[in-house]
């Protein structure tokens, strides 16, 4: 498992600099004030943070985590991405918000990090790189302090059995919905941000299906408040998606979940 953990580590090293640079996460509009990734729903699904501890986990280079800052939170991102973080922090001092940051696999994370926090948060494109969402559950509940929650928006389960190649037509399984512990191995090419690009390294990934998420969190002792889902996404899953006036990414005739939102107190 290590090594299919490493390797995906240097992929996210490498497509860092690719994400900084792309259209996708606008950076420059970014540093000027513009908000960017979290999901309009999420900003109500989670409420106000101002004053709150707030641990993101898997933040890739901290755009969401300083967007939370931003909104008041003493918000600490997560990473195993060392590049990512570099550019985190880089991030923080740029925009002048304060943010911790720390390169870490979660797994590994309660061997560096000490303290117990308010929120726990995690979003967009993270569940596929988690081998064990078992374990994975009981981070969140060891990091959150008593009464606190914890929040994931993420890519609905059920989207990823379909083809998404770019030559995609329509949606035709080609997927497992549950859960293999041998990864799937995926050439990086044409990335979500930039189609453009073709990584060095192949990515592993794990599929999981919403009740092993939803049986993750409850096993760790978390009681779930909410389960909402929802049509439209933050990337252009399928070729054939259309961006809707919202400037996210819908299927014709919004009739299938593309992403869920969870919330789950301690």
């Amino acid at each position: 498992m290590e090594k299919y953990l490493k390797n995906n580590q240097k992929l996210w090293d490498e497509v860092t600099a690719i994400h900084a640079r792309s259209d996708f996460y606008d950076v420059a509009g970014f540093k000027a004030g513009k908000s960017m990734m979290v999901m309009p729903f999420e900003l109500e699904e989670v409420g106000d943070v101002n004053g709150k501890t707030l641990l993101h986990l898997q933040c890739h280079f901290g755009m969401d985590t300083i967007t939370w800052a931003r909104r008041g939170a003493k918000a600490t991102g997560v990473d195993f991405s060392e590049e990512a973080i570099k550019l985190a922090k880089s991030l923080s001092k740029e925009t002048g918000i304060k943010a911790e940051f720390i390169c870490s696999d979660i797994y590994k994370l309660p061997e560096v990090l000490k303290k117990k926090y308010d929120i726990v948060y995690t979003s967009g494109g993270i569940l596929c790189w988690l081998p064990d969402l078992e374990k994975w559950g009981k981070i969140i509940s060891h990091f959150l302090k008593l009464g606190g929650f914890f929040y994931i928006m993420e890519g609905h389960p059920f989207m990823n059995v379909f083809d998404n190649s770019m030559t995609a037509t329509e949606l035709k399984v080609t997927q497992p919905y549950f859960h293999n512990p041998k990864p799937m191995s995926w050439s990086w090419e044409e990335d979500y941000a930039d189609p453009s690009f073709v990584g060095k390294y192949n990515s592993y990934e794990w599929s999981h299906s919403l009740g092993e998420v939803v049986n993750a969190i409850i096993g760790a002792g978390l009681k779930i408040e909410f389960l909402h889902e929802h049509t439209a996404i933050f990337f252009k899953q399928f070729p054939f998606m259309q961006k809707g006036k919202d400037n996210y990414w819908h299927l014709d005739g919004d009739k299938l979940p593309l992403v869920f939102s969870l919330k789950a107190t301690k």
